[in-house]
């Protein structure tokens, strides 16, 4: 980038805060349709702006949307206020939709299956030293987090178990948008999407072991029932049988009509998402297989990913500000110690993780010493995880999802920047494209989805 762009971005964003900074405080009760819109263009320019500022630093765009969200939120400048950011946090079911589309289309089963016993190791070591690792970390920490210290045994262990599975959730939209930003391409990039998408599916799995084994240790009388087991096949063979048939329906449709696909993205983001939630399916496995089977079973997947491309630009830049904006930061000031701490044990086990599977399963040395980079952003799932933890366990669950939305911040803030210096370093990278990122690969839920 020329200085002279650089410098007339960097104006230009300095004008869109002062504008917005002027009108929200000649209005500041305006909390109607007309302050929802100058949210959302707020946030379009000022994210594209930053990230363009930022673009000579080398860190991903995404993370200049992210500071956008923070710094014009309603906890630093409260240039939007909560009522907008809440409005806004709406266009994540179709962003997760776009997510789940385009990584179901990006998983080839030839890439699969080259390297199957690499995504399974890491998937394994990943689950199981997780959960025990940070579990046990999060026992061991009980007397820095006041919602812990006059709790009994058993209810700590519950919380630590369910503590363990948010540990091990991770961003495939934050990994997706930089591999958009640098159009990469290669081994790590294979690797990264694989592994991000195939662990979205067995924390589904055990996320639902953990709450029905934590239950009857965190809620004094309750009972460990099968029925919950029950249910947890019911959804995930639904979701699957779901997700087939819309993606043959979608190849179809892209072949024999081929038009007016941004009306079908936007009906199957917000109307078909709450239709599967309202049914207990889970709308991110029936949007990643249909997007798997329109990509593998049919000629149309290149064709689908273009579409998301042309449809999700500006969707995504709204979806990482708005997750942005979201970031408590008084909070955060508060729990920082404990933060910190379970952050960084869980980094260490990602990285000590991924290169014990790829030791034994022979990993090309740059996946073997750079593929931990792409577990470690966390955003919608973790969010999910820690909000349903709050649903099951009201009172302590209520400090576990503050304390879970704390720590995904973190790590959604630094885990692309290193998954970019990664595939910098490797290569992989072939540059930036534009500030907005494409839909077909920027596709979470983040999420900091909500």
């Amino acid at each position: 980038m020329s200085p002279r762009r650089w410098a007339t971005s960097f104006l230009s964003l300095v004008v869109v805060f002062g504008l917005l900074y002027a009108a929200s405080r000649a209005a500041p009760d305006d909390h109607g349709a007309l302050g929802t819109i100058s949210a959302v263009g707020f946030l379009l320019l000022g994210g594209a702006l930053l990230a363009e500022v930022l673009e000579p630093l080398r860190v991903p765009h995404l993370t200049g949307y992210l500071a956008v969200g923070i710094i014009g939120g309603p906890y630093v400048l409260h240039l939007i206020d909560h009522e907008s950011v809440q409005l806004l946090s709406r266009v994540n079911s179709l962003a997760l939709a776009l997510i789940s589309l385009a990584g179901g289309a990006q998983l080839r089963v030839r890439g699969l299956r080259e390297a199957w016993k690499s995504l399974a190791l890491t998937n394994v070591v990943q689950t199981v030293a997780g959960i025990v690792l940070v579990g046990a970390t999060f026992v061991a920490a009980r007397s820095l987090m006041p919602f812990t210290r006059t709790m009994s045994l058993g209810a700590l262990v519950g919380f630590a178990l369910l503590w363990g599975v948010l540990a091990t959730t991770r961003s495939p939209s934050a990994v997706l948008a930089v591999l958009s930003q640098t159009r990469a391409t290669g081994p790590l990039t294979r690797y990264s999407i694989g592994a991000v998408m195939t662990s979205g599916i067995v924390v589904v799995v055990v996320l639902a072991a953990a709450l029905t084994l934590a239950k009857p240790l965190i809620t004094p009388g309750a009972t460990l029932q099968s029925s919950a087991f029950t249910a947890l096949g019911h959804a995930l063979l639904g979701s699957i049988s779901i997700g087939t048939t819309l993606g043959l329906v979608m190849a179809a449709y892209v072949k024999l009509v081929g038009k007016q696909l941004v009306v079908v993205l936007l009906a199957l983001g917000f109307g078909a998402s709450e239709i599967l939630a309202y049914l207990s399916f889970d709308p991110l496995l029936t949007f990643m297989v249909a997007g798997f089977v329109v990509q593998n079973l049919s000629q149309q997947g290149d064709k689908l990913l273009h579409e998301i491309e042309q449809t999700g630009g500006i969707v995504y830049v709204v979806f990482f500000a708005t997750a942005g904006a979201h970031l408590d930061i008084p909070l955060l000031s508060k729990v920082w110690p404990v933060t910190l701490l379970l952050c960084g044990v869980r980094f260490v086990v990602i990285y000590v993780g991924t290169s014990v599977a790829g030791a034994i399963t022979k990993d090309e040395p740059r996946i073997a010493r750079w593929g931990w980079t792409s577990l470690v952003p966390q955003a919608g799932l973790a969010l999910g995880v820690a909000a349903l933890v709050e649903r099951e366990f009201p009172g302590p669950g209520s400090d576990f999802k503050s304390l879970g939305f704390a720590a995904a911040a973190l790590n959604e803030v630094l885990g692309p920047i290193l998954f970019k210096i990664a595939l910098d370093r490797t290569g992989e990278s072939r540059g930036p494209t534009t500030s907005v990122p494409d839909a077909a690969e920027a596709t979470a839920a983040a999420d900091l989805p909500h």
